[in-house]
């Protein structure tokens, strides 16, 4: 991945960018390969004859990619980024001889509306082809030659030792001038500077240094700036399943992540971005409590209609191809508890109260009080009927629990009497109906026989001690069900009864809660091991999707995906720490 914060693109090993979503995340001007084939629109840079190798490399403490390819010609880098966002968005991508002379070629596919719409392309006085379908324009800039060849544009030339010849690809809207050319030298020393800047920062000091500066940088590049907003990943329609339709548009905001991001943020020392994306949280549900949802938009919009691209035959035929997410329209009550402990970590680490957060917690409890006894769709958004899922009232205990210690800790003028009582209703429930005492573990949802990952939340969240029996025997029971070559499932999808066709990867988050449970339980070098064979599934950049397939050993789902990132972080940090 490379990106602008604002924006971002993914690039293929052969030195081909096949999704790119311009001018923000989850926008419909973007070009996508990734889910159809090249004609649906992708960018490739490459040798034009054979290549004996290739090497890629992030450079280090930044989001600057390099591919190294190496021919019998000799060799060359592509160097690929994205300037931090002024007032365009832009991609370079240097062409840099290390030795020979090696024959390149270039092909642009340039489709807007994902692939569907095909730009008029013309050359601009200065030389410049500007492409423009609708309100979308896009200007690439070069001195090597380009001619039309169908309804591409292409390029061939030689790089030797020494030389880097430069692209520069800009967008903005049609209606408006064509934007300023951007120096692309100057530009890869700003954004080298940017990254290490930002990074160096950081205080995490552990044997993990370079994983968790990874995955921190990844999370910064899906910050949307311009609002503090992170989005889930940066792609949608990517299968949890290869062929299979669990295949989900990511390019929103999930309150969900709320904590566990703030988590990640304070501990590694960013404190403007925890700021940034507490206050957006807070924007993002004001109103009245009855409405808020699960996830938004970057900006905090709530309309996130679920549509299918029929015309994209999906990545490896993994049809449909979404834009929107239905999901955010369910009711999930685990999300007042995540945005309750995230207001609760931004108090402890020192995060000014914003006006009236106090009587926005009073009127989100208000609300969870009147709700928390009915059934909802979970955590992990089935699309089968609603349960009373034993993860969500845990989760609503959290909320009250969390608001409690807000009010006790800082001062906070709240019914807190009455917050306890409900506190210890709640307890009381998920203990009596959500643990199967012939199983010696909790259940997934209330009656159940079925197991959940989302379990291991409750020492996590501090529901039950971790030397509670309960707890240790739901540990070994997903140790027992949900493992899969030693990583964790979300649940069992065999019987449908999610509402979705059966099949997906193990999850990688929960597969990180695992080790978080090793460790709370003393199992330190337990923990230690998970997390290093977890590691060690990062492609060769760095970088994790939502999911892995062990059978086939290749990611699956959203990718890069946020969640995955921070779980690492955040277990990476228990684990350096001494007790």
């Amino acid at each position: 991945m490379i990106g602008d914060l604002e924006a971002a693109a993914l690039v293929a090993k052969d030195g081909s960018i096949d999704w790119l979503c311009w001018p923000r995340f989850d926008s419909d001007a973007c070009f996508a390969a990734l889910l159809g084939e090249p004609e649906n629109g992708r960018w490739l840079i490459a040798p034009s004859v054979p290549v004996k190798r290739i090497k890629r490399r992030y450079r280090k403490d930044t989001l600057i990619l390099e591919t190294e390819f190496e021919t019998s010609e000799g060799s060359v880098t592509l160097i690929d980024f994205m300037p931090p966002r002024e007032k365009h968005s832009d991609i370079v991508r240097l062409v840099r001889g290390n030795r020979g002379h090696v024959p390149m070629k270039m092909e642009l596919v340039l489709r807007f509306d994902y692939g569907k719409s095909i730009p008029w392309v013309t050359q601009t006085k200065g030389g410049s082809l500007r492409a423009v379908a609708g309100p979308n324009m896009t200007v690439l800039r070069t001195p090597a030659p380009t001619r039309g060849e169908g309804l591409k544009t292409v390029a061939e030339f030689t790089v030797k030792r020494g030389e880097t010849v430069p692209f520069a690809l800009t967008y903005e809207e049609s209606h408006k001038a064509l934007p300023r050319a951007i120096d692309p030298s100057r530009a890869l020393q700003q954004t080298e500077k940017f990254w290490g800047d930002w990074i160096g920062r950081g205080r995490y000091r552990g044997p993990w240094k370079e994983d968790v500066k990874r995955s921190l940088i990844t999370l910064k590049a899906l910050t949307y700036w311009p609002t503090g907003g992170i989005v889930a990943a940066p792609t949608t329609s990517l299968p949890e399943f290869l062929g299979g339709t669990r295949n989900w548009d990511y390019r929103f905001c999930w309150l969900r992540d709320a904590s566990y991001t703030l988590q990640a943020l304070i501990a590694a020392g960013h404190r403007a971005e925890a700021a940034d994306w507490r206050n957006w949280l807070l924007r993002a549900i004001a109103g009245s409590p009855e409405q808020v949802q699960i996830m938004y938009g970057l900006s905090g919009e709530r309309e996130l209609s679920e549509r299918e691209l029929g015309w994209l035959s999906g990545y490896k035929n993994s049809r449909p191809v979404r834009a929107g997410n239905a999901a955010a329209k369910q009711l999930q009550l685990d999300i007042y508890g995540e945005v309750m402990n995230a207001l609760y970590l931004a108090h402890c680490g020192g995060l000014h109260e914003i006006h009236a957060e106090e009587d926005l917690q009073i009127a989100l409890l208000g609300h969870l009080e009147k709700i928390w006894r009915k059934p909802d769709d979970g955590i992990w958004e089935t699309r089968g009927p609603r349960r009373h899922f034993t993860h969500s009232k845990v989760m609503a205990w959290l909320a009250f629990d969390r608001a409690i210690k807000i009010a006790e800790q800082f001062d906070c003028n709240c019914p807190v009497d009455r917050w306890r009582s409900i506190r210890e209703e709640i307890h009381e429930d998920v203990c009596r109906n959500g643990y199967d005492a012939r199983m010696r573990s909790f259940v997934q949802y209330y009656g159940s026989k079925e197991l959940d990952a989302s379990l291991l939340m409750i020492a996590k969240v501090g529901f039950l001690p971790p030397s509670d029996a309960r707890v240790k025997g739901t540990v070994r029971a997903i140790e027992r069900q949900l493992l899969e070559k030693g990583f964790v499932l979300r649940y069992r999808s065999e019987k449908g009864e999610d509402g979705l066709p059966p099949g997906e990867g193990v999850f990688l988050a929960c597969s990180f809660w695992l080790a978080d449970n090793y460790l709370l339980m003393g199992k330190r070098r337990k923990a230690t091991r998970l997390f290093k064979k977890l590691l060690a599934l990062q492609n060769e950049v760095g970088l994790l999707s939502e999911e892995y397939g062990p059978k086939g050993k290749i990611l699956l789902g959203n990718f890069p995906q946020a969640f995955s990132h921070i779980a690492l972080i955040n277990t990476a940090f228990d684990l350096s720490r001494r007790k």
